[in-house]
């Protein structure tokens, strides 16, 4: 959830240059070779090697071709730099294969296939420091990628570490286009993303999505987040990107940790094709597994809610003539949930705090109970009779140590009244997170992707499993997996999500879901909110879509919980469109990418789990064209009826967003569908065995 806000106090990434302005030298013709290893099918290749003065550096080949060029790894410390003088002590290797099964995902089974380097160094004794510091660098080699971490043991002469900054590098080997966004700035994720030459990055957050030169694929990311701060990429010289993590508070470094500690891993996935990358489970393959057990409590499901009417200021959250949480209002959503197959109901506005303004003080904010006018224990009551349950919706304006203090009563509040899933949100500028470790103590300001936050997020998430809540947060910290050790993080927003067409100028562009499936959606399911059919935001603002690419995101954009974001009484204006989204489902048996080129275009195809259908979603951007699209992922002498949503002929986002056919056809696996897309435009079709 989101406004327009002003651009308020925040700290500039330029207090970071210190950190960041380092010497590029070049891999010296004399570079030692300490270990070299091989993915499974000997597609990837990384070797770690010794350089000049004892620095080390890491490559990594595809098929004997250079991926990543000569790339240093070390760090700046509280207590100088750890990266020259170092030796290789030991090192040991591992074959791992395993399929796990995702108790909910893009696809039910995923395989976890690698082999491990594990290498570990120590400072030689120099400049009157005693040799002591040791750490282990640890590769895990994939057909489809590399994850690397530092890991610090357990050791005498270094019981906590301090670090400023980390010295990791990416050298792209080859020249390369770059999709990208902004760190540092104060709206946090929520940018429309940079195509640009690589050269031209200047600090990108991650996941940042390449093409070489010579089509290879690449995205840079990292996985497994835990109690450190995030990793964003400067521009260093030569296509080199260097690691920039997100600074703590302004009195510190950016990661303090007592020993033994491991940092997330650095991921670099590599496909031939950009839906090779959308294909991969890297990201989650290098997260621990499943912590909590059985969480069958969590249900996949589409949700609808007070949400829309507030970003069109048809309502308020604050109370008034206008509030949009009242029992009224409340009961007309959860009776349409109830009358068409839908879950959840959100309401967002239901709290004390949001009168005056909230985005300056959310230490107003009370979790623990409903403003008069709503009766959260008489809908809770009346939602659960029709097999609907209230979604929680937790604002805090970046007030987080407020919040914390409330949180475990606000959440025994939501389990009381059957609340099983949570919408969180951060809305200040980012810098602005107000952190007070004592009440009535000073109040300093953290970063959302700060180790501070990574810690916060990690208490919310595991305080809602004790109560059996899922959590949604928005203005989040970035997805790097987690939801494979903590399976009730199920969605988080995270990039410029459909709020924006209500009111930002632009809007989102025709391209910007063809960007997000190759990029923002390489780290994990985004609460994208999609399904406004009437196509226009505040004050008649038109949306860039046609009303058949407002179906296809429930396919392209995947969360397990789906909002259908729109009012009901524009859903019956639309009925033919509508019965897309009753029908679609939202938790997968397996995912297949048929085609796509980062900003361009994509399709899915999506099996439902638990049943036979499968589900197609294709978008476009601002340029009409046609797919030709083999069905072979359909059952081989199966018949199946194509429901098919499209658009018309003369559809165009601009001048003729509503031309739409709604039709049917019997097809085949060996059957090729044409798939026209016009500008702005998508396709949807929903596959029913015969």
């Amino acid at each position: 959830m989101n406004h327009r806000r002003p651009a308020l106090r925040f700290r500039a990434w330029h207090s970071l240059l210190p950190a960041l302005v380092l010497l590029a030298a070049a891999l010296p013709a004399g570079a030692e070779t300490l270990a070299r290893i091989a993915s499974p099918r000997e597609v990837l290749t990384v070797t770690l090697e010794s350089q000049h003065e004892g620095r080390l550096a890491y490559r990594v080949e595809r098929n004997g071709e250079p991926v990543i060029a000569a790339s240093r790894l070390g760090f700046l410390l509280g207590d100088g730099r750890l990266e020259r003088n170092l030796e290789l002590v030991g090192q040991s290797r591992r074959s791992f294969d395993e399929t796990w099964e995702q108790p909910w995902g893009e696809r039910r089974l995923t395989r976890n296939r690698y082999n491990e380097l594990r290498a570990s160094f120590a400072e030689k004794a120099s400049g009157g420091r005693s040799a002591g510091r040791r750490f282990d660098v640890v590769f895990r080699v994939y057909d489809d990628g590399v994850g690397f971490r530092y890991e610090f043991p357990e050791q005498p002469a270094t019981d906590q570490v301090r670090i400023r900054q980390e010295l990791t590098e990416f050298a792209v080997a080859r020249p390369a286009t770059a999709w990208w966004i902004p760190a540092f700035e104060w709206n946090r994720e929520e940018y429309l993303y940079s195509r640009t030459a690589l050269s031209e990055v200047g600090v990108a957050q991650t996941p940042i999505t390449l093409r070489t030169d010579r089509g290879l694929h690449l995205s840079i990311h990292e996985a497994a987040l835990v109690d450190y701060a995030g990793m964003n990429l400067a521009q260093g010289d030569g296509g080199v990107l260097r690691a920039a993590l997100t600074p703590g508070d302004d009195s510190g470094p950016a990661v303090v940790r007592a020993t033994p500690f491991a940092t997330p891993w650095r991921t670099i996935q590599v496909g031939e094709r950009a839906g090779d990358l959308a294909e991969s489970s890297l990201i989650l393959n290098l997260n621990e597994p499943n912590r909590l057990g059985d969480v069958s409590w969590f249900k996949p499901a589409k949700y609808v809610g007070v949400w829309w009417s507030l970003h069109l200021e048809t309502e308020t959250w604050g109370t008034g003539p206008k509030h949009g949480a009242t029992t009224a209002n409340t009961k007309r959503y959860i009776d349409f949930a109830a009358d068409n197959g839908f879950r959840g109901v959100l309401v967002e506005g239901w709290n004390p705090g949001w009168d005056g303004d909230w985005f300056a003080n959310g230490w107003n904010f009370d979790f623990t109970r409903p403003v008069p006018g709503f009766d959260l224990e008489w809908l809770a009551q009346y939602a659960a009779g029709k097999g609907v349950h209230l979604v929680g919706h937790h604002e805090t304006a970046c007030a987080v140590s407020h919040y914390e203090r409330q949180l475990p009563a606000a959440l025994d509040l939501y389990a009381r009244h059957g609340v099983d899933v949570v919408k969180t949100g951060y809305v200040c500028d980012a810098g602005d997170i107000q952190r007070q470790d004592r009440e009535g103590g000073p109040v300093v300001r953290e970063w959302h992707e700060g180790q501070w936050m990574s810690n916060h997020h990690l208490r919310v998430v595991e305080e809602a499993a004790k109560r059996r809540i899922a959590v949604n947060p928005h203005e989040p910290i970035k997805d790097t997996g987690l939801r494979r050790t903590w399976p009730n993080w199920v969605s988080r927003e995270g990039a410029r999500g459909m709020e924006f067409n209500a009111w930002a100028q632009p809007p989102n562009p025709p391209d910007h879901e063809a960007t997000l499936a190759f990029t923002r959606m390489l780290a994990g399911p985004m609460d994208f909110t999609p399904g406004i059919v009437s196509l226009k935001g505040r004050g008649g603002q038109q949306i860039e879509s046609t009303l058949a690419k407002q179906l296809a995101l429930y396919v392209v954009i995947y969360s397990p919980i789906q909002m259908v974001a729109d009012l009901p009484e524009h859903y019956a204006e639309h009925p033919d469109a509508f019965r897309f989204i009753q029908d679609v489902a939202v938790d997968w048996e397996e995912s297949r990418v048929l085609n796509g080129e980062v900003g361009d275009y994509v399709t899915f195809a999506r099996k439902q789990r638990g049943g036979e259908e499968w589900f197609l979603g294709s978008v476009g951007d601002e340029q009409a064209r046609t797919l030709q699209v083999p069905l072979s992922f359909l059952d081989p002498g199966r018949r199946y009826r194509a429901e098919i949503y499209r658009d018309g002929e003369r559809a165009h986002w601009k001048d003729a967003p509503f031309e739409f056919v709604r039709e049917t056809r019997e097809v085949r696996s060996t059957d090729t569908l044409p798939l026209r897309l016009a500008a702005g435009g998508g396709q949807a079709i929903r596959f029913v065995p015969l």
